[in-house]
């Protein structure tokens, strides 16, 4: 535990986000070292201010291994770039988080997953087209990644326990503030023996607009393609699967799911039919996805 200290101090520092911390790491050789810099040497770091070497000279170290041990006790793992078991798909991404708090499990077949996001606010028709999807990608073997927001995220991590798969919920706070609070049941059957819950940001972090904002890209990173189902303009979707493009993961929108999906299919998602989907060819598309395939390939394939 004495070297992941080094991450979960540097990485939970205010002011440096994973590209500072990458920079950090690179330039000093490990986090153990960053905190042995000069102020001067620390200084010459891209986006380093006073401010920040200001908080990293005033690092407990002590009280945050008191703080990893209660973790642990709490039956939260954490885990670094540098762990077997970080996410595949995720450590893909130029941002990736340098460290994720976990309650639950991840196994390998988790980087063979798609994530379903959506409105706070949908129809019943969106509930039970996202309920469904997560059901079928959970009966062939997917796991299903979403955000444990209410509405269109509660159905996907609903449908597929109703699978019988796993799914990963991603947080916009700490791991020990599970918003919305009315997902806290889900949330702990996820946890047990079905999955995980993540968090990049301190445990006791609570849920703001840039923080769930922050972890769009952990939810398209951990999966291989996004599917909106339903969103409007503004939703915070839009925002997920823009990031999904960025990262060269697959971008499908539900058709007729509000004006938020006109304008995906405008930037290049693809259709998804509902009423008629093919599965095979969907899998297919999925599995044969690959991060160094641009996004103009992928609009080459025809999946219906």
């Amino acid at each position: 535990m004495s070297e992941k200290k080094y991450y979960v101090a540097l990485a939970t520092t205010p002011g440096i986000g994973p590209r500072t911390f990458a920079a950090l790491v690179e330039r000093f050789g490990s986090p153990r070292q960053v905190f042995g810099a000069s102020k001067e040497e620390l200084l010459e770091t891209p986006r380093v201010t006073e401010e920040i070497v200001t908080l990293l000279r005033a690092c407990d170290f002590d009280a945050i291994e008191d703080e990893l041990y209660a973790l642990s006790e709490e039956g939260i793992t954490v885990l670094t770039r540098d762990d077997a078991a970080y996410p595949a798909n995720l450590a893909l991404i130029p941002d990736a988080p340098p460290v994720l708090f976990l309650r639950g499990a991840l196994c390998t077949d988790d980087a063979r997953a798609i994530a379903i996001v959506g409105t706070r606010q949908p129809s019943e028709r969106g509930k039970m087209i996202a309920a469904q999807l997560a059901r079928g990608f959970a009966e062939r073997g997917y796991t299903v990644v979403s955000g444990l927001a209410r509405g269109i995220d509660t159905a996907a991590h609903i449908g597929a326990l109703d699978g019988g798969g796993r799914t990963l919920a991603v947080l916009g706070s700490g791991i020990r503030v599970i918003h919305p609070r009315e997902n806290s049941a889900l949330a702990d059957a996820i946890a047990s023996g079905r999955g995980a819950i993540l968090s990049e940001f301190h445990p006791n972090t609570p849920p703001q607009g840039r923080n769930l904002m922050t972890r769009d890209r952990i939810i398209s990173g951990l999966a291989r393609g996004v599917i909106v189902v339903e969103a409007a303009r503004d939703s915070g979707s839009l925002d997920t699967a823009k990031r999904a493009q960025r990262q060269k993961r697959l971008v499908f929108a539900v058709c007729g799911g509000g004006e938020g999906i006109e304008e995906l299919l405008h930037s290049g998602a693809r259709a998804l039919d509902t009423d008629a989907l093919d599965w095979d060819a969907l899998i297919g598309a999925l599995d044969a996805w690959r991060a160094d395939v641009s996004s103009d390939d992928d609009r080459q394939i025809r999946l219906w």
